[in-house]
């Protein structure tokens, strides 16, 4: 016999231990990302645990409804990252979650989401999912040292990651005190690509909660941030959340410098995968991350409608169309003040 609750916070330890010792499990998965995520936007999160009868975690289930005024949202599994999902070792469990998630959905009367990087089997043989992404991640397998991995690389490759620090550039790595830096680059990048920017209060708070297990990269041009991200670590891997470049500067290769140094770092301290995050295939930064030899994996979203077709969508049709044409036509500081207002509700 077994039964579902609700985790709050006296869970966290032990949702934590479960979630490491899943080998599906990412860093989108730890308790980390629910505190940030209420903290800095203030959605409700439902994170399910199956339990047995001695209290022994069976499954856990992220799920944040992230919800506009007035619209009836979407439930995901998760928000703001390329994966999330149910971690079980049970193919019952991960039916029982998965059907709490439906009947959680039904009752909020909000869309369901559920982002897998691996299919969910539950999920593939329903009539009533369907998948809703094409994009694959991008993972590179680490040789021991950054040596190791230079050899590795094509001469090409080596020469366009020479290329920058022979022009001055310099790559720093830290965390907090590198926020500010980050944080210009990435307002004005997600501006010229026509995409309001998340808020500086998230960014700080996922920097904040993974504490020691989150790191900022920042290249510099003269002491001016040209290319920024930030990775997170979790067991043997380092994976990449966000990054960003300032376009002006793309002749200096500033983002091949910064994905060095990002590598660099995971493959001197023994980390054995590396994932640059997700990609359309054949487009720009699926080619970007392709030349450092990754491999791409299919994502799994899978997406079911409770709620009639046509009610509007707060970034759905038109509205999404006007936003990503004129977004960066519009004047930088009306963009600073009102991207991050919307980014909270757009779950990408």
């Amino acid at each position: 016999m077994s039964t579902i609750k609700i985790a709050d916070s006296s869970d966290q330890g032990r949702w934590d231990a479960f979630v490491i010792s899943k080998k599906d499990a990412g860093p989108y998965h730890l308790f980390a990302w629910k505190n940030a995520i209420e903290f800095a936007y203030h959605h409700s999160a439902y994170y399910l645990i199956e339990e047995d009868e001695s209290n022994k975690i069976r499954g856990i289930f992220p799920l944040v409804h992230v919800k506009a005024p007035a619209l009836r949202g979407t439930l995901v599994s998760l928000p703001f990252c390329d994966y999330g999902g149910v971690l079980t070792s049970s193919s019952n469990t991960s039916a029982e979650l998965i059907q709490y998630s439906i009947d959680l959905a039904m009752s909020l009367k909000a869309r369901l989401e559920l982002r897998y990087k691996h299919p969910e089997e539950a999920l593939s043989k329903s009539q009533e999912f369907g998948v809703l992404s094409q994009k694959v991640r991008m993972v590179l397998n680490l040789p021991e040292g950054s040596d190791n991995l230079w050899n590795a690389f094509k001469s090409k490759l080596r020469s366009q990651i020479n290329r920058p620090q022979k022009d001055g550039l310099e790559f720093k790595l830290g965390s907090l005190d590198l926020l500010d830096d980050f944080y210009t680059v990435f307002r004005l990048n997600m501006r010229n690509l026509g995409s309001p920017v998340h808020s500086r209060i998230w960014i700080s708070s996922v920097l904040e909660l993974f504490g020691s297990s989150s790191h900022v990269g920042v290249v510099y041009n003269e002491n001016k941030p040209v290319a920024a991200g930030i990775i997170l670590e979790f067991r043997d891997k380092v994976s990449v959340p966000w990054a960003s470049s300032l376009i002006e500067y793309s002749k200096l290769s500033p983002n091949m410098l910064l994905y060095w140094g990002f590598l660099r770092f995971a493959s001197d301290n023994g980390f054995k995968l590396f994932d640059f995050g997700r990609s359309t295939p054949g487009e720009g930064t699926y080619k970007f991350k392709e030349q450092w030899g990754a491999t791409p994996f299919p994502l799994y979203w899978y997406a079911q409608d409770f709620i009639d077709q046509k009610e509007p969508s707060l970034f759905g049709g038109k509205v999404r169309q006007f936003i990503e044409t004129t977004w960066s036509r519009l004047p930088q500081a009306f963009v600073d003040r009102l991207g991050p207002i919307i980014r909270r509700y757009i779950t990408l």
